[in-house]
């Protein structure tokens, strides 16, 4: 009777062990999620967008963002909200290179990425980063940041908020009608 109970115990015990050691061995196959940016909507006076030879640079006048250079558009408030909500929320799931000569394989090169860069009120850029569209998975898209030769794969395709058409931003606003 107190061999069998001897080689139970220790047939519980190596399972045990077996099942911690197997524990760990998975943790390795985990993605690690990180927020991707570490700045505050409050800290960003101007926001730079450019992709494929066109740019825009919506800044903070006072309390107001305008679209630089465009008197006729009103910023759409509920859009830049939705990109401060999306954009500074992104978290980096995956490092897929750290190969500069894979940058066009992800359209993150100089030409092919969509570069952000966020601005503080002394004229100080505090973000700059490259974005490039996944042709594999629609719902993420791939970053670097500054010019590290790193590229992640962030949890969602911020692409669509990154426009340079200031009619994305902006709707016109309305002229009173003259009164008689």
């Amino acid at each position: 009777m107190k061999n069998k109970l001897i080689i139970g115990l220790s047939s519980l015990a190596i399972l045990v062990i077996l099942y911690i050691i197997n524990l760990n061995q998975q943790k390795n196959y985990q993605s690690s999620s990180n927020k991707l940016f570490d700045i505050n909507e409050s800290q960003i006076n101007k926001i730079l967008i450019q992709s494929r030879g066109e740019a825009i640079e919506i800044s903070r006048v006072d309390t107001s963002w305008t679209i630089a250079g465009n008197d006729t558009l009103l910023i759409k408030q509920e859009l830049l909200s939705s990109f401060f909500d999306r954009v500074l929320n992104l978290e980096s799931e995956t490092i897929m290179t750290k190969k500069e000569q894979k940058w066009s394989t992800y359209n993150l090169d100089d030409s092919l990425g969509t570069h952000l860069a966020f601005v503080d009120f002394n004229e100080n850029t505090i973000g700059y980063y490259v974005f490039g569209r996944s042709s594999s998975d629609y719902s993420r898209c791939y970053v670097r940041i500054n010019e590290s030769p790193v590229v992640y794969l962030v949890n969602q395709n911020v692409m669509y908020n990154l426009q340079t058409r200031p009619q994305y931003w902006g709707k016109v606003l309305e002229e009173e009608p003259p009164t008689p």
